[in-house]
């Protein structure tokens, strides 16, 4: 795992070199840049060291004939294999990395190597005979990847704030993007807070050459569901699962450092940590201890990680967390995701890797996904039982979520009815994606200053969504198109953004096995009636799991990974609140309205809204502002 950066057109060295420098996080044991001036060609690489240790694997990488250079972010599992078959084809090797199988992969086969490779990467290949310089990011967007043309001149990098470095160029706020970050609090689509920064999408590569992007394709789409296709046999999609995973696991086992695995008691990282020890591996693991307890409605996840950390026999180190905390590094989460990403999760990332970092640890594995694959989500329950009240009328639902709006919002029982009719008129699509919004797009849009409302008007928040659902089969289910959702979107834009740079700022790797291209092509396989049995969700993966782990861990309620942030918004955190968001220093910014905020957060107060989540999108935006333009 590593950092990189690079640029195609006019360009000062100096600039690259700060470019690296300011991703020396993600990769605190090597650095190194690479000039063509001729060609007008930049590359910057960090590394983490984790396969081949050795100068031999030192990066930027360039081929024995000075054609080809490459930097590379990433792991790629099945690299021994492509490795013997390139020595088949008389390839000689200079080091054991998986960097230089890539190096020669594209020698032999082209860009067409992208469809070869199974693991996680962004990276970036330099082809001096064409003169053209290749970027690409993983299937599933594992790995960040961003790129912006501005100036004629293309630049690129692992982190938005690299980029910036790279040129002295001016970037502008893009209020579209800043418009979904407070609908969702997290930007779906290629969008950054930056007008002129992009992100590469999953499975996307760029071709550029002269400073400008000549072509953008796929190399990956998410396997196309085939009814087909599907596996009838209940017994042989537990044993598929149950196979894949564990292979899986293996695979991604294998580093020359120390790994280890977060731990939280849920399923899918207890699974994880299970089918380590299948293979053999007692995998030290590591998780967080809140204090002064969670949120009303939800679940302890400490006792069941030290449940199963005692069924496997495995050690368990614990990080306590705290609203102080939180207020503490609010500013360093921001600038270390580069987007105003509203969840306390990262944080919780964050400071296991710390934790996991001073015990020697340099990889650690992660089980994000599950949900995403299986349905793990009250949402997807949601969707499921939808038709039960379907068939009544648009105004017959809107009666509905106006009588659960006058419910008490401190109560969770009452918080999550409000939350499942919020949308309750909506059909179709837009169902689907009103289960992803923390407030109505009427709500949140009121919130912005009349001329941000007018840069806005046109864009809708949820066009991404919208565009990509247009594109699925009409047999899709609802439950297929949510879980497409899940992984085009939520993961990509979401979850494995901040897990990667929360981890990466503490020089760790994560990987995540239940991502595994192979399992995400099983779990499209499996139909709806497996995925979901009565009022169980992820059933199939449950099953799978049974002779692995205490049932009740596999079968207990569904928790999220983060903090009792309703409390600390009210309490702990409310200083906080009034002195970023007063109405003085709204007005001043000019993105939102003071008086409209100021009234949103006194009924949150007064359990009039649930608006915690929502307030705290305000409250990283600004702090966004403050880092990346009021300090640029």
């Amino acid at each position: 795992m590593c950092g990189i950066t690079g640029i195609s057109g006019d360009f000062e060295e100096t600039f690259l070199k700060k470019s690296t420098k300011i991703l020396s996080h993600r990769g605190p044991d090597d650095d190194g840049i690479f000039v063509d001036n001729e060609n007008q060609i930049g590359l910057g690489h960090t590394r983490l060291s984790i396969i081949d240790l050795t100068d031999r694997a030192h990066q930027p990488m360039t081929s024995r004939d000075n054609n080809i250079t490459i930097v590379f972010n990433g792991e790629i599992y099945n690299y021994e294999i492509l490795r013997s078959e390139l020595q088949d084809d008389n390839f000689v090797f200079q080091s054991e990395s998986d960097t230089e199988v890539i190096l020669n992969l594209y020698a032999r086969d082209g860009i067409e190597f992208l469809k070869k490779l199974k693991g996680i990467f962004g990276l970036a290949i330099f082809d001096k005979s064409r003169k053209e310089l290749f970027i690409a990011r993983d299937g599933i967007g594992i790995k960040p990847l961003y790129y912006s043309e501005n100036n004629n001149t293309f630049s690129f990098a692992s982190e938005i704030k690299a980029i910036l470095k790279l040129t002295d160029s001016k970037y502008n706020i893009d209020y579209n993007s800043i418009n979904r970050y407070l609908n969702f609090l997290w930007c779906p689509g290629k969008g950054t807070p930056f007008l002129e920064v992009k992100k590469v999408l999953p499975g996307q590569v760029l071709t550029v050459r002269d400073g400008q992007v000549t072509c953008k394709k796929f190399f990956y789409n998410l396997p196309s569901i085939k009814f087909d296709n599907y596996i009838s046999s209940r017994d042989e999609a537990i044993n598929l699962v149950r196979k894949k995973l564990l292979s899986s696991v293996k695979n991604q086992l294998v580093s020359d450092v120390p790994v280890g695995a977060f731990l939280s008691g849920g399923l899918d990282s207890s699974a994880i940590v299970a089918m380590a020890k299948a293979n053999g591996v007692y995998l030290p693991c590591f998780t967080i201890e809140p204090e002064g307890g969670l949120d009303d409605g939800v679940a302890e996840d400490l006792p069941y990680a030290e449940k199963v950390a005692e069924y496997l026999g495995v050690k368990l180190e614990k990080v306590k967390i705290n609203s102080k905390d939180l207020s503490d590094d609010l500013e360093k989460m921001i600038w270390t995701l580069d987007e105003p990403i509203a969840d306390p999760a990262p944080l919780n990332v964050l400071y296991i890797s710390q934790l996991a970092r001073e015990h020697g640890i340099k990889v650690l594995l992660s089980g994000s996904g599950g949900d995403d694959i299986f349905t793990g989500y009250r949402r997807h329950m949601a969707i499921k039982y939808d038709y039960f009240w379907s068939w009544m009328s648009s105004s017959s639902r809107k009666k509905i979520h106006y009588l659960t709006s006058l419910l008490n919002n401190e109560k969770p029982f009452s918080r999550k009815l409000n939350r499942l009719f919020s949308d309750a008129a909506c059909d179709g699509d837009e169902r689907l994606i009103s289960f992803f919004h923390w407030a109505s797009q009427d709500e949140t849009f009121d919130l912005f200053s009349n001329n941000i409302k007018k840069t806005i008007a046109k864009s809708e928040a949820s066009a991404p969504i919208k565009k990509y659902l247009s594109t699925l089969s009409p047999n899709h289910t609802q439950i297929e198109k949510m879980l497409s959702i899940e992984q085009k979107f939520f993961l990509a834009d979401h979850n494995l953004i901040y897990t990667d740079k929360m981890s990466m700022a503490c020089g760790i790797e994560v990987r995540v096995p239940l991502l595994d291209n192979d399992m995400i092509e099983i779990a499209a396989k499996i139909p709806d009636k497996f995925k979901q049995r009565w009022f169980q969700n992820k059933w199939i993966f449950k099953k799978a799991m049974e002779p692995f782990l205490p049932r009740d861990v596999i079968y207990r309620p569904k928790t999220g990974f983060g903090a009792p942030l309703r409390r600390w918004m009210k309490q702990d955190l409310r200083d906080m609140v009034s002195s970023l968001l007063s109405k003085k220093n709204i007005k001043e910014r000019g993105i939102f309205d003071g008086t409209k905020v100021q009234t949103l957060i006194n009924d949150n107060d007064s359990g009039k809204v649930d608006a915690a989540y929502i307030i705290f999108s305000l409250l990283c935006i600004e702090v966004w502002c403050r880092k990346f333009i009021d300090q640029k």
